[in-house]
């Protein structure tokens, strides 16, 4: 975990990525910020979502060579299933992924496995 302090900065960014829908973009955030008279640095948003992340506080993914970011349920792992149209996202169990990636790290002598999965589609809304 991060040892930064919980600056104003990171509280407004952990309030405005709570407030989003789905994943957002670090500029879109900042963006946000701005229009409702924050005097944040762009710099500074990366910063606080990068901490966000790191401390399990917010979701990361690449999407076209962007890091996009989301609010998450801390302390309970989790995957995602991702609209590919509107960014739609819902968390999801894995059970029969969370087997998989245990044998497959046993079968070649790993030990402590961690991984992600992110899934992508096209949700009904968009789909219709």
């Amino acid at each position: 975990m991060s040892a930064r302090r919980n600056t104003w900065q990171r509280s407004a960014v952990r309030d405005a990525l709570g407030g989003s829908e789905g994943f957002v973009s670090a500029q879109a955030l900042h963006a946000s910020l701005r229009s409702e008279g924050s005097s944040i640095g762009l710099a500074t948003v990366y910063r606080a979502l990068a901490d966000l992340a790191e401390a399990g506080e917010a979701d990361q993914l690449q999407q076209d060579g962007e890091a996009l970011y989301r609010a998450c349920t801390p302390g309970r792992h989790h995957h995602h299933l991702i609209c590919r149209s509107c960014g739609r996202t819902i968390e999801i169990e894995a059970d029969a992924v969370e087997a998989w990636a245990r044998a497959v790290a046993a079968q070649y002598g790993f030990t402590d496995p961690s991984h992600v999965v992110d899934v992508f589609g096209t949700c009904p809304d968009c789909a219709g």
